[in-house]
């Protein structure tokens, strides 16, 4: 909630409740009580509060428990479909390319690769160059 103090537009908390309904089940504990996913959740959260029109996400999935990644990945999707613009981060390709409509590849610094998500998914000599999936 104090994220959302000085925001020109904020969401309603009942909305970040929504979106994360672990968070309600968790508001009377402190930030550092949480999981790892719920910490996440929680920083998420406290950017969606001021109403964004961009959010970067910085491998927001890593070292979480795969059903805690399958919650976040449906979170964000969520937040996509309403029209939130998303820059993604992130080292787990399939949760990445499940949220992207168009994706980046960067080796040493630079972009190696670039095109629609789905494109991306398809070309396997790409995805095994610079990825070694």
């Amino acid at each position: 909630m104090l994220a959302g103090l000085t925001a020109e537009h904020r969401w309603p908390i009942e909305r970040v409740y929504e979106m994360f309904p672990r968070l309600k089940e968790r508001r009377a504990s402190r930030g550092t009580d949480l999981s790892g996913g719920e910490q996440q959740m929680l920083a998420i959260a406290r950017a969606l509060i001021r109403d964004p029109k961009i959010i970067l996400l910085e491998e927001p999935f890593e070292g979480l428990a795969p059903v805690i990644v399958r919650d976040l990945v449906k979170a964000c999707r969520e937040m996509a479909d309403a029209g939130q613009t998303i820059v993604l981060v992130e080292q787990n390709l399939a949760a990445a390319l499940t949220l992207a409509h168009r994706a980046y590849i960067i080796n040493n610094g630079h972009i190696a690769h670039e095109g629609p998500a789905s494109e991306i998914k398809a070309r396997p000599k790409v995805l095994q160059r610079y990825l070694g999936v």
